[in-house]
């Protein structure tokens, strides 16, 4: 039998091709940062809203018990009832109203401020997942080389990755 020479053909190395892996990881770790606070920023919005919905219902409930007190007084009025029992339900009445706006107002605020927080939070999540979409796209970009060996993908992989990463970092200021 005869036999088989296997012949190594050693590669040479390429420099370009390296910094361009360099580069894809680099990108893919910037990539994984920005994907984490997308996420977060996400949940974040999420539990806000969750919140200002839990406040509002809170707010509906209050303000029911108002008007259930506003509709006792009604009857009082309308019945003609003029009784002491029908004067101390009348300043329980007024108490209690008292009581449920002072309640409904500080409950008002804090639905509106936890809109208020999940809203700013979709508008930093936007940031970031517009930065995300970037970086995607400049990490395929990069990646196109070892396939073409053309410079022209990792030049748009970086300035696309470039523009996502300040897109991203914008949303951090916000």
């Amino acid at each position: 039998m005869a036999e088989l020479e296997v012949h190594h053909h050693e590669e040479s190395p390429d420099p370009t091709g390296q910094r361009v892996g360099v580069l894809a990881a680099l990108l893919a770790v910037a990539l994984a940062i920005v994907t984490i606070a997308s996420h977060r920023t996400h949940t974040s919005a999420i539990m806000h809203k969750s919140a200002s919905n839990d406040a509002w219902s809170h707010y509906q409930s209050t303000r029911i018990k108002y008007h259930s007190l506003e509709l006792g007084e009604n009857l009082l009025t309308v019945l003609g009832a003029k009784t002491d029992a029908a004067g101390k339900m009348r300043a329980d009445y007024e108490s209690q109203k008292k009581k449920y706006e002072e309640q409904g107002k500080k409950i008002q605020e804090e639905a509106e401020q936890a809109a208020s927080l999940a809203e700013a939070d979709e508008h930093r999540a936007l940031r970031f997942d517009l930065g995300e979409g970037l970086l995607e796209i400049g990490l395929v970009l990069s990646s196109l080389y070892f396939i073409s060996h053309k410079m022209m993908f990792p030049v748009m992989g970086v300035i696309a990755g470039a523009g996502g990463a300040i897109i991203a970092l914008t949303g951090l200021t916000m």
